[in-house]
């Protein structure tokens, strides 16, 4: 599943190739929103906005009707494609929904989570109603909120290694972002907020902040920048230099040396380095 910053530069990608002009067609794959197909067509694309893990498509209101919002999650599977208006990929995904425009078009295919909604109606979709801080795509979010995200009672007792992908403790956090986050932070994926000194909050809060703008900001690299550009200099591939510890299992720690460990959390796999993040 992409995270939070996949998505946002998805969104990018969305907005440049049908943003802000009209929509010359729109196709929904699912029979109960068919009826939105000519009520949308022809609207022009008011914002496409990332929040989290979900898509919102904003379509400005008409002389007779107000604006209207396309939100998608792609869950596991759903893919998004930006190509030519004219002709469709290559692809035996199915399609769900599509946004064309005149040269270019966005098609989602697999995704099941679409919904048609009013943008004042947002927040009762059941994923946006639950969802956490979003320091990716909320410029409000800063240090100090995600700090006081730490001392929620439904937060404060749980381990940050599952706590981490909980997306209404803070959005857009995936799976690589854990244990980067947690490397970052010098932290324990057992160790819980409750527990935590204030150098070690401090420390958890701006690794949030940091290495989630920073995988966007990047393109999916969360290793320190300066030492990925040396290791592409050396000539290693993408995979290679992304990152400081997620997929390293048995390498050294650019840190210390250490042996990089894989383990099993809450279900999914976590890298942690030994030394940097000891137990307590």
């Amino acid at each position: 599943m992409p995270e939070g910053p996949e998505i946002k530069r998805m969104v990018d990608d969305i907005d440049r190739a049908v943003g802000h002009g009209p929509a010359h067609s729109v196709f929904f794959a699912f029979e109960r929103y068919k009826r939105f197909e000519p009520t949308l067509a022809g609207r022009p694309i008011a914002a496409v906005e990332a929040r989290g893990k979900a898509v919102l498509v904003f379509f400005a209101a008409s002389d007779n009707d107000g604006p209207w919002c396309v939100y998608s999650h792609n869950q596991l599977y759903g893919q998004w494609r930006i190509g030519r208006a004219d002709r469709q990929p290559n692809t035996r995904r199915q399609l769900r929904f599509a946004i064309v425009g005149a040269e270019r078009a966005a098609r989602l295919y697999s995704a099941s989570d679409i919904r048609v909604v009013r943008p004042g109606a947002l927040e009762d979709v059941p994923y946006l109603a639950k969802l956490g801080p979003d320091p990716l795509n909320d410029t409000s979010v800063d240090d100090a909120a995600l700090a006081r995200r730490l001392d929620d009672k439904r937060f404060a007792g749980r381990a940050l290694g599952g706590l981490l992908l909980d997306q209404q403790f803070i959005a857009g956090i995936g799976n690589y972002l854990r244990s980067e986050i947690l490397f970052e932070a010098g932290l324990h994926p057992a160790r819980k907020p409750r527990t935590l000194s204030d150098p070690e909050r401090a420390r958890l809060s701006t690794a949030i902040r940091v290495l989630i703008e920073r995988a966007y900001r990047l393109k999916g690299i969360t290793n320190d920048p300066q030492r990925a550009e040396r290791l592409k200099a050396q000539g290693k591939r993408f995979g290679a230099r992304r990152h400081m510890v997620f997929g390293r299992a048995g390498q050294p720690c650019y840190e210390c040396g250490s042996t990089i460990e894989k383990h099993t959390v809450a279900g999914r796999r976590l890298y942690r380095c030994p030394r940097c993040q000891p137990a307590s």
